[in-house]
């Protein structure tokens, strides 16, 4: 059975301000006050697990113990079948690059162009099918964890369409919509994604 998490203050285990605020929207309703790690100034933890669940548990955990109160990380990424599941939690890893100013960033039409050009490896009847993954983990201070997984399953198509999104939005598109990620108004996306179905279970079982 899951732990109870009581009304007052609560960690956000990230340094994303927009990831903050969006996970703050869903959980003050239920009297909780969020803080980030940004504001407490923790540091970000190194990202060592091979698993969405392993990563959160490390990014929860550290910040529990960083700030003695409850922690809320999470994990996620884009899985594609054909690919035995890559990225996965290397999702992020794909997209770095050497950015125009010569420091490193994000290419994320790149990562996108890099599963593109996989599946055409594998010839044109290849299996599109794909899915977003997100783990949710909360950590209290006393090393108490509870998991909670969710998942927006679609396919790919190509070329990358719709600006609204975000990452491998623009080449995603969900179950039972034609449309991608990136061409869907944000409030429609964010109640069928991924993320969505993580945190519907989170709160039936925690609040």
């Amino acid at each position: 059975m899951s732990r109870t998490l009581e009304p007052g203050k609560l960690l956000i285990a990230s340094h994303n301000a927009g990831k903050v605020r969006e996970i703050g929207e869903l959980v003050r309703p239920h009297g909780m006050e969020v803080v980030s790690a940004a504001e407490l100034d923790l540091p970000e933890p190194e990202e060592t697990g091979t698993t969405f669940a392993e990563n959160a548990l490390i990014k929860a955990h550290a910040g529990a113990e960083g700030c003695g109160i409850v922690a809320l990380a999470d994990d996620s990424g884009l899985c594609v079948e054909a690919l035995g599941g890559a990225p996965g939690v290397y999702t992020a890893d794909w997209a770095e690059a050497d950015t125009f100013e010569g420091g490193p960033g994000r290419d994320w039409y790149m990562a996108m162009g890099k599963v593109e050009g996989k599946l055409s490896e594998l010839g044109p009847d290849t299996d599109r099918s794909a899915y977003f993954a997100c783990t949710l983990a909360l950590a209290w201070p006393d090393g108490h964890s509870e998991i909670f997984e969710g998942r927006a399953p679609g396919s790919l198509t190509w070329p990358p369409r719709g600006i609204l999104g975000f990452g491998y939005d623009p080449v995603f598109v969900p179950e039972g919509r034609n449309q991608t990620f990136a061409e869907i108004d944000p409030a429609e996306k964010h109640a069928i994604s991924h993320r969505a179905d993580a945190f519907a279970k989170m709160m039936k079982a925690v609040f």
